[in-house]
């Protein structure tokens, strides 16, 4: 199986802020919980926050939406920003494994791109998370419950967090923009 990373490796930027900003250009009064957000992320770096609660105050914004509805409209808007690489290389085997949203990813994911996906679980009504946020060695966590023999062909990545999953690897790639190159561990 090939694996891949979601955010900025097949997809050019951050899935979650990319929504949350059209979001925001779409119903532009939720700009008046950027506040409480911002605290939320100013708790999470000193350290009060885990991640997960930090997501948790970031996702507020969903519970004065139709969430589902909006997640629609915007990957009709933005299903170009899937690199054309990894179009051109897709397989129906192929697993997206996210720290992203599930159900923000799912659409697209399982969707119109028929793959396997494997993300952080979020309450799309109330921005509350369901467990860990997918993220680091919890990437790893949740592709053995889902495949406890899993072989990694290939895995392709941007971020360094995802070394766990590189590793696992038969080959791992790097992945800076449209530009793909071997990943040597060390």
């Amino acid at each position: 199986m090939n694996v891949y990373d979601f955010d900025r490796t097949i997809y050019n930027g951050d899935s979650s802020v990319d929504f949350y900003l059209f979001v925001l250009w779409k119903k532009p009064y939720l700009i008046i919980l950027l506040p409480f957000q911002a605290f939320g992320m100013l708790l999470y770096l000193l350290n009060v926050y885990l991640k997960e609660r930090m997501k948790e105050t970031f996702f507020v914004f969903l519970r004065f939406i139709p969430a589902q509805e909006m997640v629609s409209f915007f990957w009709k808007q933005n299903i170009g920003k899937i690199k054309t690489w990894y179009l051109n290389q897709m397989q129906n085997t192929d697993v997206i494994i996210s720290a992203s949203p599930e159900f923000l990813l799912a659409p697209l994911v399982r969707g119109q791109l028929n793959v396997t996906l494997i993300a952080s679980e979020i309450d799309a009504k109330t921005g509350r998370f369901f467990g860990k946020n997918c993220y680091g060695q919890e990437k790893v966590t949740r592709l053995n419950a889902m495949y406890p023999k899993a072989v990694i062909s290939n895995f392709y990545s941007d971020s360094y967090t995802d070394v766990p999953l590189a590793v696992m690897a038969k080959n791992a790639f790097w992945v800076d923009g449209n530009t793909i190159v071997k990943w040597e561990i060390t």
